[in-house]
């Protein structure tokens, strides 16, 4: 009988992406084992099919929320699939352990309790994954690692075709406005970009969140050679990224995934800290704005780090 290890994720992209190096050490520890994924589908397909698990579940289903409720009537299908697996490691926040007991209630008997709050002590993929040291799992390398598939990389082909030469990419947003260098600078380093010479293609990225932004910069970009990628799949995104010489963006999920796929990053931080929160990729750099305001990051230093990075090796 195969193993089955069942990894219990929600948070947002950059949660999910900081816990892969937790989920690598199950996936190598354990070979044989199927492992499947339960947290939010359009996240977790970043890991389906590639490398990561054979499966994945959507967390968003109605008869959950009873896990939550202290002895509660379990739904069926939910017993008999948390009791299908031998290990579970959830994340979820679950501070009176309500939705373990319910879930012992199926017939789990090993659990890991994998707090998902992350301190200031250390870089965050390292505590996400000491819990697994119960399994005498001990993590060395804190860098995430994503894996496109060929599917992934044929949409990239076809996104990018017809262009060539290098595409700097570039995301404004991060979910929280006080993470976001001020959108009048983006203006001026895309300008700054278009100028050098050879000039390279931009890739504009956005999510729902940062529509307006995205719209502000294309009318102000118009005729220029940029591409936009909104509201792309999230496997598709990380293959449009994974082509690129260069990603520029702040403390987001999205800079978790350009850094995983291996392209060089320059991340701009205000309120968070890198040491705790930035990609451990060796490829990536970062930027802290001085007392932690973003509009104190003058355009001038970012431009200064592109150019290094952008220039040509010896």
């Amino acid at each position: 009988m195969t193993p089955r290890i069942l990894v219990i994720r929600g948070g947002a992209i950059g949660d999910f992406v900081l816990t892969l190096p937790a989920i690598k050490l199950l996936r190598e520890n354990f070979p044989a084992a199927h492992l499947e994924i339960l947290g939010y589908k359009h996240i977790v397909s970043l890991a389906e099919g590639r490398f990561y698990a054979h499966a994945t579940r959507c967390i968003e289903y109605a008869p959950m929320a009873n896990f939550f409720v202290p002895n509660a009537k379990l739904a069926p299908d939910l017993v008999e699939y948390f009791g299908s697996f031998q290990q579970v490691v959830s994340y979820l926040f679950d501070p009176d352990r309500i939705f373990e007991s319910n879930v012992r209630r199926c017939g789990v008997k090993n659990f890991i309790h994998a707090p998902p709050k992350v301190g200031d002590s250390d870089r965050a993929a390292a505590q996400l994954a000491r819990p697994l040291q119960s399994l005498a799992l001990y993590l060395d390398d804190p860098a995430s690692t994503l894996y496109p598939a060929e599917r992934d990389r044929e949409f990239a082909a076809q996104f990018f075709s017809g262009s060539g030469g290098t595409v700097v990419a570039l995301h404004p947003g991060s979910g929280s406005e006080k993470k976001n260098w001020p959108l009048q600078n983006w203006r001026e380093l895309g300008c700054w970009l278009f100028a050098l010479d050879p000039a390279p293609a931009i890739l504009l990225v956005g999510g729902e969140a940062d529509r307006a932004m995205i719209e502000s910069l294309s009318a102000e970009w118009s005729g220029r050679n940029f591409f936009v990628a909104q509201d792309v799949l999230l496997p598709h995104l990380a293959a449009l990224l994974e082509r690129c010489r260069l990603f520029i963006g702040h403390d987001s999920g999205i800079s978790h995934i350009a850094a995983a796929v291996g392209t060089p990053c320059l991340l701009m931080f205000g309120p968070t800290d890198p040491q705790v929160w930035a990609p451990a990729n060796p490829h990536v750099g970062w930027l802290q704005a001085p007392q932690s305001a973003m509009e104190s990051l003058s355009p001038d230093e970012v431009k200064k780090s592109v150019q290094k990075i952008l220039a040509p090796q010896p």
